[in-house]
């Protein structure tokens, strides 16, 4: 399932009852708010604390890149803190749209197992904090669409095969009726660069946790199957193959290489691999590298350098020869 499944992301929106939401919290409440959750957080996690007005605007992107904060967590850095434990398979985001951002990340499809350990952790935050809640409309949150369970499942799917063919418009408009979503690799508003797209659960309220989960995972898995037989087929014809197989060379020799261009090869070369068309590659370096390219991710790895447009673009493309040869 890793050849479509990339990854895995299980958020939980939670508030504390003695603040009001960020949105009407002061510059000192924010900062009181920071400090309580990450020091009820010491005795749970081993984490790093990143107060966001720290960082410069390159670290930030490099951090969204990652899928590690939201875009919007770095729309306004002063009074949010972000605690990232050392593998980085958790996050919390603090002072978002909410006041916690309990975010846990792991590779493939492992939805329950992503589950399972943001439960955890949320349940031992509770028994320190006091969450916003209601009887009637469960966690309360600034936006009335994670009033419920508070909780956006979602997973990073490649599809090529499914894009190539036009499917995907079909599938999402199919998805909306089943409370599901396909969005690209940022999520809302985002573009499918790569054929990567985000799948995740749009209803929160009146749905238990374990429901949205098997919901998204049997539809996840369904997508997976479709896209599987949609590369049999495309495979088949010889330019298909041919273009695969010329993206590697591309990205092998290349000596400039904008964003876009990137996403695009690694996106043939990711296809070629999981398709064992390219044996000396794995799905977890492609991975990697489709990460590391990003463009702040870029600029952040030479920032001693401080690089033009032109020269990050060589950059990419001395880094992409170093890792395929």
């Amino acid at each position: 399932m890793s050849e479509v499944v990339v990854s895995t992301r299980i958020r939980l929106a939670r508030n504390l009852s003695d603040f009001s939401f960020p949105v009407r919290m002061t510059a000192k409440e924010k900062l009181e708010l920071c400090n309580k959750v990450s020091e009820v957080a010491k005795g749970i996690l081993d984490f790093d604390r990143i107060d966001m007005q720290n960082l410069t605007k390159t670290q930030a992107v490099s951090l969204v890149e990652q899928h590690l904060i939201s875009p919007e967590f770095i729309s306004e850095p002063n009074g949010k803190t972000l605690l990232l434990s050392k593998d980085k398979t958790v996050s919390i985001m603090l002072n978002e749209e909410d006041h916690i951002r309990l975010q846990i990340i792991k590779s493939g499809l492992c939805l329950k197992e992503a589950y399972e350990i943001a439960d955890e952790i949320d349940t031992k935050l509770s028994e320190k904090l006091n969450f916003a809640f209601s009887e009637k409309l469960g966690y309360l949150t600034q936006c009335p669409t994670n009033l419920g369970t508070g909780m956006r499942a979602s997973v990073m799917l490649h599809l090529p095969a499914l894009q190539k063919g036009r499917a995907v418009s079909r599938i999402a408009s199919n998805l909306s009726k089943l409370g599901l979503t396909i969005r690209g690799i940022y999520g809302e508003s985002s573009e499918p660069l790569g054929a990567m797209y985000q799948l995740s659960n749009q209803v929160s309220l009146g749905i238990s946790e374990r429901s949205a989960i098997d919901n998204l995972n049997n539809i996840a898995s369904q997508l997976a199957t479709q896209e599987i037989k949609a590369r049999d087929r495309i495979l088949s014809d010889i330019e298909i193959v041919d273009t695969v197989c010329r993206s590697l060379g591309i990205l092998k020799t290349a000596r400039l290489i904008n964003h876009n261009e990137a996403m695009s090869l690694l996106s043939n070369v990711r296809l070629g691999v999981a398709q064992k068309i390219l044996e000396s590659l794995s799905l977890e370096n492609i991975d990697k590298l489709i990460c590391e390219i990003q463009p702040a991710n870029i600029l952040e790895r030479y920032k001693d350098e401080e690089l033009t447009v032109q020269q990050r673009d060589i950059r990419r493309a001395d880094y992409l020869r170093e890792k395929l040869n």
